[in-house]
């Protein structure tokens, strides 16, 4: 059990280092005036970047269910730097090519908040790998996962629970021990786009 968790581990830091949350997009918008068509392309350009770029590190349909209902001032606040180039203006136009980098700390909450499975790193900056668990048997072997990280010392956190699939983290570092502790407990797992799968 102690290696199978410490190789979930190790993909999460997989995950978690290569997170790249850095997003662009051409626009050219025509309103009533310029400083208008600027506005609606600062808005347009953020869901865009966020959209985009989330969707590599989270649940996509759940993403996009959530964006629909989330105002322009929630997703400014996800946004960590902007640059704009190539700007053009006319008396009812605004063109640019618009760049974002999304904070990786905001986002990660928002995307909890709003019960959005995902595998960003943590907020406090620690890698964590994210563990995708499919259970035939939910409280049983819930109950025997949370036995093993106790076993073998392992602190997981639940992300998300939906019914008989749980979403957990856990720090990189013990994934071989957490991997080898599952399959000396007859679990199976498999990397998943830098997530780890188990199942049993």
């Amino acid at each position: 059990m102690k290696r199978i968790f410490y190789i979930l581990s190790l993909f999460a830091m997989s995950a978690a280092s290569a997170a790249d949350l850095h997003g662009n997009v051409s626009l050219n918008i025509t309103s009533d005036t310029a400083a208008a068509a600027k506005n609606i392309a600062m808005v347009e350009a953020r869901r865009q970047i966020v959209s985009d770029v989330l969707a590599q590190y989270s649940d996509r349909a759940l993403l996009m269910d959530a964006l629909g209902a989330t105002s322009d001032e929630v997703l400014n606040s996800l946004i960590a730097s902007t640059s704009i180039a190539g700007e053009q203006v006319s008396t009812t136009t605004y063109s640019a090519n618009i760049s974002m980098e999304i904070d990786a700390g905001a986002a990660r909450s928002w995307l909890m908040e709003n019960g959005i499975q995902n595998w960003l790193p943590n907020a406090d900056g620690e890698n964590r790998l994210v563990v995708l668990a499919e259970m035939s048997s939910p409280l049983v072997q819930w109950a025997e996962l949370n036995d093993i990280s106790r076993r073998e010392k392992i602190d997981i956190n639940v992300k998300n629970i939906n019914g008989n699939q749980l979403m957990i983290d856990l720090p990189v570092t013990l994934r071989g021990a957490f991997t080898i502790a599952l399959r000396e407990n007859g679990w199976r797992y498999s990397n998943m786009d830098g997530a780890l799968r188990v199942w049993k």
